[in-house]
């Protein structure tokens, strides 16, 4: 845990939230890009959605790269939530490199404005990790393991998401984080 270091100074720990009403610490710098891969754990995406992904991602190109990898829900076709959630927990640990710093989607989560984000993707290329892993869990939410590899965990909204959505709301901060970071016009 010891990449997570460089960001509690960032965060007022005892809000568990950002300063808000405050630029970002890089906008217009040079931040490193590192590559993003997103682990979502969820049914099959309708045509849609995953259209608006794919868009995100040719639009996130220009800053980074980015994996969008999909785990499929209940891979054991558990009955119990528990096993349910340990099974899919497991198939999101195997695809986590020990270099990587890991950002945890969760109701319960810091809670951060789109300038936060930026500087979150700021500060990640400043820790000495390779890749950033934005993990979004299944319909009960992530295992145990996650939750003690985790870097950082942020909400994205007070409403609870649905694993779609989640995904479609991040993939956008993504995009408006690399504006903020670039000093572009997308973010007013």
């Amino acid at each position: 845990m010891a990449m997570a270091l460089h960001l509690c100074v960032t965060f007022n720990s005892t809000t568990s939230s950002f300063p808000q009403g405050r630029k970002c610490k890089y906008e217009g710098q040079s931040v490193r890009a590192l590559p993003i891969r997103i682990l979502s754990v969820g049914k099959k995406r309708s045509p849609g959605l995953q259209l608006m992904v794919d868009e995100y991602v040719d639009k996130l190109g220009y800053y980074c790269s980015v994996e969008d990898v999909q785990i499929r829900t209940n891979p054991r076709n558990a009955r119990d939530q528990r096993a349910q959630v340990d099974a899919e927990d497991e198939a999101v640990m195997n695809l986590i490199r020990s270099d990587d710093w890991v950002v945890m989607l969760d109701e319960r989560g810091l809670d951060i404005g789109s300038e936060q984000m930026a500087e979150l993707v700021g500060d990640a290329g400043n820790t000495g990790a390779s890749r950033i892993s934005f993990c979004i869990g299944g319909p009960y939410g992530h295992g145990r393991k996650i939750k003690e590899r985790a870097n950082l965990s942020i909400k994205l909204s007070s409403l609870v998401l649905n694993h779609q959505i989640a995904l479609l709301v991040l993939m956008e901060q993504l995009y408006r984080s690399w504006t903020i970071l670039k000093g572009q016009k997308y973010h007013h």
